[in-house]
């Protein structure tokens, strides 16, 4: 069927099964609103940035009619406009988001042209970015996706579903077009690349980014993907190729390249006057106006002159409604900025597992376990396959952790399992890796990908940026809670490229939360609320401690717990082991700024994450080291119970110390200032703690020693120096006590 749509029809005559009518209307639509920011809103600069996207309309309006499938789902880019209108974005939305207007795609956070549209019941548009190519790897993700919940969970809704992602022919350079398109070919995904091919990224010509600049033709040999080409400005050959791509996509479950020519009529955007074309060249683009050879096509084979003619008046008009409205809603609220970087209790429209109803397993403050002590490494490992065992939407991949198990070993066995589908190896692109991870978490599973090294994390940082702010940048209508296995820093011996412990970075991007374990107690709390939460989530693996005797726990005592209640992040490990792990330099960093604690107490005390009663904890001041022995508040090696019995005394001694004497809370820095990332002392506060950052204040978990403000050593549930850290704007600072 789908071969037979890709042959010319000889009766010359348009295909009956297209709505040209609407064609025709959504045609005239996009350019009424072209037409109206180049000509009065740029001008009265009541929108800033304008792309228009005449010449590629036509084409993008054929392919969004044909995405029908209740999951399908297409990625754009700043030139996409055309195809939302055709998915049923409201053009008040579409307007007003340019025009930074209240509601709209992000409610006035961007600069209107990256758009999103969660449409649960069709054919959504995920997430756009401004970045060149970083919608490739995230369409290849929700391809993936589709793939999983059809082959794996049984669900027969998506069998059908496929994804779309389009890019211009400047995207087919970047790195993230060609991990797609490994990962499409290699995994045979239902994805369509869509390439529309004006000649020219920005001023360069198309020959720079390809040989020749025909990517069709040069990729006319790779195995296991259809390539198709051909006019994008030329109604019969567009819709027929288009129907043809998406067909062959749906009914053969394979990827598609489509590439079509189509002209750039405008500028790349109204700042730009093309001075770097000739003006045969402009001629000859005019000349391929998709508009009026479309008029030719269908006039009056389809409509009556007076009916293309009413269809431009009606479309004028709903331009003007579209306007009118879109100014007559309220600028956005700039006290509302800081809303929406993490997850505070109102659900996202699409992402992750909660919209669809996920609730995690019920808990216990009972501790389990057969008494062996394990080390961190085992406890990453059982608490995955824990995990995997009661969801079964937690999925694993990365570099070589199916058969070998990973280069850590954390995932030894897993594969054996839990089968290819969960835990699988993925090519060698962090890029790929990331994105698709962002791709699958939008459309509702878990994954946990892993990076190998914190310095291998480079090529995918931009993936990790726009996965932060997807909730932020879409106002909470998109979340991607997706958790990134990365290990990091010295041990034994090492190098620039293996032993990084620069988690730091990461701690200033909006919307991350990243944990730091310091032992395998810590690293089961940590990586289990991370897997059962609603915000994305770095968890860095220090080298040194996976295998370290340092790292282990025991079982019996105080570890594993499968029953960790899900708004806590404990903080366990002996006294003086603070010593040994900052030589090996775990944890040692502690930054950020406090969360929305406050408001959040109050207003939602059952919001994910946070739990009414929370204390806000002040830094402490340095405490320098003073060796004990077993007579001075020490202990001896297992000395379990009396360790346990001091540590209880202390937490609750801890609740009614006063402030320290002397040490006043740290001047709060308003937002906007130079963010700064100050080294704690090595021997002052040592518990585990839920960094973000508003207020200015690390916020520390209940039960947690010093929670009153004293310096204190150890709690009932936490001495431990593992973090978990996040950050709510850039670029937040925090000034910190150091010696």
């Amino acid at each position: 069927m789908a071969q037979a749509a890709l042959k010319k029809d000889r009766r010359n005559a348009p295909d009956e099964s297209i709505d040209w009518k609407k064609v025709v209307q959504l045609l005239l639509l996009s350019r009424a609103l072209d037409e109206m920011e180049e000509q009065r809103l740029v001008p009265e600069k009541k929108v800033l940035y304008q792309f228009s996207a005449r010449g590629h309309d036509m084409a993008q309006i054929l392919l969004g009619l044909h995405l029908t499938g209740r999951h399908d789902a297409a990625c754009g880019y700043y030139r996409s406009r055309p195809l939302l209108l055709a998915l049923g974005v409201d053009p008040a939305d579409a307007l007003g988001s340019a025009m930074g207007r209240a509601g709209g795609y992000s409610d006035g956070r961007d600069i209107g042209v990256v758009f999103n549209y969660p449409n649960p019941h069709g054919a959504s548009a995920l997430p756009m970015c401004g970045g060149v190519g970083t919608q490739y790897t995230p369409t290849a993700g929700w391809a993936q996706a589709i793939t999983y919940f059809s082959e794996v969970l049984g669900k027969e809704e998506y069998q059908k579903d496929i994804a779309v992602v389009l890019g211009g022919d400047g995207s087919v350079a970047s790195n993230g077009f060609w991990s797609a398109l490994t990962i499409a070919t290699t995994q045979g995904l239902p994805l369509l690349f869509y390439i529309e091919d004006n000649g020219f990224g920005i001023s360069v010509p198309s020959s720079f980014q390809t040989p020749e600049g025909n990517i069709a033709g040069n990729l006319a040999g790779w195995k296991h993907l259809t390539v198709l080409d051909g006019d994008g400005s030329d109604p019969e050959e567009a819709a027929r190729l288009t129907k043809g791509a998406v067909e062959l996509v749906r009914e053969g479950r394979m990827p598609v390249l489509l590439r079509l020519e189509v002209p750039r009529l405008e500028g790349h955007s109204f700042q730009d006057t093309q001075t770097y074309k000739s003006e045969e060249l402009v001629r000859s683009e005019w000349a391929h106006d998709p508009l009026p050879r479309l008029r030719d096509y269908i006039v009056p084979a389809m409509l009556s002159a007076e009916e293309w003619n009413e269809a431009a008046r009606d479309a004028k008009a709903a331009a003007e409604r579209a306007r009118v409205e879109a100014e007559s809603r309220p600028v956005a609220d700039p006290e509302t900025v800081t809303s929406h970087v993490f997850f505070e209790g109102r659900m996202q429209v699409m992402g992750g597992q909660h919209p669809a109803g996920y609730r995690p397993p019920k808990t216990t403050e009972t501790a389990t376990g057969d008494g062996q002590r394990i080390n961190m490494v085992t406890a990453i490992r059982r608490t995955l396959d824990h995990e995997m065992t009661v969801n079964q939407r937690v999925v694993l991949f990365g570099e070589d952790i199916g058969p070998k198990g990973g280069v850590h070993a954390v995932t030894l066995g897993l594969q054996e399992k839990f089968g290819t589908a969960r835990v699988f190896d993925t090519s060698l692109s962090e890029e790929g890796i990331i994105g698709r991870a962002v791709g699958m978490a939008l459309a509702g599973l878990v994954p946990v990908p892993e990076i190998q090294f914190r310095k291998y994390a480079e090529p995918a940082i931009e993936q990790l940026n726009d996965c932060g702010t997807i909730r932020w940048r879409t106002s909470n209508r998109f979340a991607a809670p997706i958790v990134v296995r990365m290990a990091g820093g010295f041990f034994k011996c090492g190098d620039p490229w293996h032993s990084q412990t620069n988690e730091v970075a990461f701690v200033h991007q909006p919307g991350w939360k990243i944990a730091v374990p310091s032992n395998a107690e810590d690293a089961v709390g940590l990586l289990r609320t991370a897997l059962r939460g609603n915000d994305p989530v770095i968890f860095f693996e220090h080298r040194a401690m996976l295998d370290h005797p340092l790292g282990a726990a025991a079982l019996s005592r105080r570890c594993i717990r499968p029953a960790l209640r899900q708004r806590e992040i404990h903080a366990r490990r002996p006294r003086h082991h603070h010593r040994h792990l900052g030589r090996h330099g775990a944890a040692l960093r502690r930054g950020g700024r406090g969360d929305l604690s406050r408001r959040d107490r109050s207003e939602n005390p059952d919001a994910m994450g946070q739990e009414s009663g929370h204390r806000i904890r002040t830094p402490h001041p340095p405490v320098p080291h003073r060796p004990r022995g077993p007579r001075n508040g020490g202990f001896r090696r297992g000395d379990c119970r009396s360790r346990r019995r001091r540590s209880l005394h202390r937490s609750r001694r801890a609740d009614l110390a006063p402030h320290h004497a002397g040490y006043s809370q740290p001047p709060i820095i308003p937002p906007c200032s130079t963010g700064r990332f100050l080294r704690r002392n090595a021997y002052a506060g040592r518990s585990s703690t839920f960094w973000s950052s508003e207020d200015g204040r690390p916020h520390r978990h209940p039960g947690s020693a010093g929670a009153g403000g004293g310096p204190k050593r150890s709690s009932a549930i936490g001495s431990g120096r593992s973090a978990i850290r996040s950050n709510r704007a850039i670029p937040w600072s925090s000034s910190r006590p150091t010696r």
